[in-house]
């Protein structure tokens, strides 16, 4: 049996949802069109705020959070059906395209979902795709740096409060997401909890989702991330 989900509302969540076998899910960009007109549409219905995005080749990042239970699953079935439904037609196939089951875990607010934020936005990067993050069209990155503005996009407040000027808020991104990118310890600690779907922040944001949940959900060892201003 399949545990539930951890969705506290309120509370962002990294999502991550592949094609079935690790096949592509996009084609071409009126495909990636499609599908964020449906995530915009989605999301709308269901009472979510997207974070973040990164469209891939065979898969998606989301950031994304709700004020009720339930809302982030909800959108993800909505989703799933209204791009399935649009891309076999335009492709004149049938079956399904996505493995199933998204993939999903809480994200602290504190340090780490500006870490999140950044694994996102720096995906197209580590996979070759750009050289920059924001080269890369097919994210949320443009519309953090003030390229281009995706209305259906909600920057969190974690993100808005790394500074109350605009310009100095994509300079502080801009320089972010250039320095090195993420730390290897992030970014292994980051797949390691989309791998086990455990909650990443501080043990006492883990504990706290324990004792809501009634789950133990500290990780302890290698796979706990690291802070950083």
């Amino acid at each position: 049996m399949r545990r539930p989900r951890l969705d506290i509302p309120g509370i962002p969540l990294h999502i991550t949802h592949r094609g079935v076998n690790r096949a592509a899910v996009f084609r071409d960009d009126e495909d990636r069109q499609t599908y964020l007109l449906a995530l915009s549409e989605a999301a709308a219905g269901n009472g979510v705020e997207v974070h973040g995005y990164v469209l891939m080749g065979n898969h998606v990042h989301l950031l994304a959070s709700a004020a009720v239970r339930g809302g982030p699953a909800r959108m993800m079935q909505a989703l799933g059906r209204r791009y399935v439904r649009r891309h076999n037609d335009r492709h004149a196939r049938t079956g399904t395209l996505w493995e199933g089951r998204f993939r999903s875990f809480p994200v602290d607010t504190d340090r780490y979902l500006l870490n999140c934020l950044a694994y996102i936005e720096l995906n197209p990067v580590r996979a070759g795709l750009a050289v920059k993050a924001e080269a890369f069209p097919w994210s949320s990155v443009q519309h953090h740096l003030g390229l281009r503005v995706d209305p259906w996009v909600t920057p969190h407040p974690v993100f808005l409060a790394l500074a109350s000027a605009d310009a100095l808020r994509v300079s502080l991104w801009r320089h972010r997401l250039a320095d090195a990118a993420l730390a290897s310890a992030d970014t292994d600690a980051i797949r390691e909890h989309t791998r086990k779907e455990q909650p990443l922040g501080s043990e006492a944001f883990q504990e706290a989702l324990s004792a809501l949940t009634g789950r133990r959900l500290v990780v302890a060892g290698p796979g706990r991330p690291r802070t950083r201003a």
